[in-house]
Parts: C-alpha cells; sequence; structure tokens
C-alpha cells in the first residue's frame, strides 16, 4: 500500500465537472492499493493518518494531529501509486490491485478513518477525476506499508587520499 499524504488548506474532487468531495484545512490522500494488500495494512495506515503531527502548533512546529485542528480528510484512490517506471517508457502497473480487491480496502479505509472521527469525503472509485488542492507548506509525505527494505548505511566516514 502506497499513500501519498499532503497537507492542505483546501482540497477537492470533481468527477465529469462535479464537485463530489471536498475539504478545508486537512490531508488529501491519494491511495494506492497493491496485490496482496490487506485488513491488516489499512487499520495501520488509519490509526497513524489519524494522530499524524503534521500541523503547526504556536511555536511553529509539526506537534498537531488532524483531531487536533479540526481537520479532514479527502481520500481519492489512485492506482497509479502501486506503478513503477523504473525500466522502460510505459508504466508498469503489474502491482496494483485488482479493482475489485482495491475497492473494499479504500472503502474500509475510509470507514476505519472515519471511526477514528475523522470526517471523511471522498473521490469516486475508478473515475476520471480532477483533484485540485491547496498543498499547505508544501508538506507532502509518503506512506508504504509493508515500507521498503532500506540498505543498512555505515556512519563510518572514509577519507581516502
Amino acid at each position: 500500500m502506497r499513500i501519498v499524504v499532503q497537507r492542505v488548506s483546501r482540497a477537492s474532487v470533481r468527477v465529469a465537472g462535479e464537485t463530489v468531495g471536498e475539504i478545508g484545512r486537512g490531508l488529501l490522500l491519494l491511495v494506492g492499493i497493491e496485490r496482496g494488500d490487506g485488513p491488516d495494512q489499512i487499520g495501520r495506515a488509519a490509526h497513524r493518518l489519524a494522530s499524524l503531527r503534521i500541523f503547526e502548533d504556536d511555536e511553529g512546529h509539526l506537534n498537531r494531529g488532524l483531531d487536533e485542528i479540526a481537520g479532514e480528510a479527502l481520500v481519492v484512490s489512485q492506482f497509479t501509486l502501486a506503478g513503477s517506471i523504473r525500466r522502460g517508457r510505459r508504466p508498469d502497473l503489474a502491482n496494483a490491485a485488482r479493482p475489485e480487491e482495491a475497492a473494499p480496502l479504500v472503502e474500509a479505509l475510509v470507514g476505519a478513518l472515519r471511526g477514528l472521527g475523522v470526517p471523511v469525503r471522498t473521490g469516486v472509485f475508478r473515475a476520471h477525476m480532477e483533484v485540485e488542492l491547496v498543498n499547505d507548506g508544501p508538506v507532502t509525505f509518503v506512506w508504504e506499508d509493508p515500507p521498503p527494505a532500506r540498505p543498512v548505511e555505515s556512519r563510518e566516514l572514509r577519507v581516502e587520499s
């Protein structure tokens, strides 16, 4: 699962020229469901996103979550996030979950966020959507579950002469 998390001052999504979801201050969540994703990942993501401290406090520190600012979330499914552009000129979308597997997981994320008290608006699954946002900061993060494997980095500095 890959979710692009954007702190916004406002965001909206339109389908066929009609606004179907709109929020004020909060998070725009672009959600890519991958093959093999399941309910455990949805639960972890919902808890993390509902409590993620990426809003500024009175001293300008990123120290407040959605609940502390009365923020909202706009959830937009985006299967291309499961794709890769590492090779060739055409994106490889083989890792994206099939629509019949992805749709219930996106809905489960929406339900889990609402269950945690987050007001949520959504796009329309499988529709051609126009997403408009004002990225606040800009502040953008990527949530990946499972997280990508990272090579072990050496903290030793070597100077060659």
